[in-house]
């Protein structure tokens, strides 16, 4: 994931650290609004969301990602409800 982000950012390898901090703070924020442990390898919404996540936290500018992810969020969140109530009908 972090050559992926490392592309996507148009980031050096000097900054590996910092971006492995950015992917780790994403994971745990999407998993916190989802409700679930999400597998951003196999999610494509949420690998996505992931990256742009990042990459607003990359250029300071967190404070709109919710503002303009809100549709895919939302989905995302819908998502993970049905999987949730899937697993508790097994």
């Amino acid at each position: 994931m972090l050559e992926e982000l490392k592309s996507y950012l148009r980031a050096d390898d000097e900054e590996n650290s910092d971006l492995e901090n950015l992917l780790n703070d994403g994971k745990r924020y999407l998993n916190r609004l989802a409700g679930i442990e999400l597998d951003f390898n196999s999610d494509i919404l949420a690998k996505t969301l992931l990256l742009d996540y990042c990459r607003y936290k990359y250029n300071n500018a967190s404070e709109y990602f919710l503002e303009n992810f809100q549709e895919d969020i939302l989905r995302l969140q819908l998502e993970s409800a049905v999987s949730i109530y899937d697993k508790e009908q097994e």
